[in-house]
């Protein structure tokens, strides 16, 4: 069981620093908030944040790499990060 942000899948030492900067600090909660959410938390504090970061917090998730993700849940996210990027 992984029990840091930096041991899972996709997840690097700056992006684990910013997720616990923004009130998540594990791979528990990060899995319980999901990526969208986390990735609008992330916003707050980097508002550069891209696609690629959303694709990465869904596979730490899923524990793959985002470039793995299954085209449906690209897409799914696609269309939330365009939006988001609206707002």
């Amino acid at each position: 069981m992984k029990t840091q942000l930096s041991e899972m899948s996709n997840i690097g030492k700056v992006l684990a620093k910013n997720l616990i900067e923004v009130g998540i600090d594990t791979p528990e909660k990060l899995k319980s908030i999901g990526s969208e959410n986390a990735f609008i938390r992330l916003k707050t504090i980097d508002s550069s944040a891209c696609l690629s970061k959303l694709c990465a917090l869904e596979g730490a998730i899923q524990n793959i790499r985002w470039h793995k993700l299954d085209e449906a849940r690209k897409t799914e996210l696609k269309t939330f990060f365009n939006y988001i990027s609206t707002l």
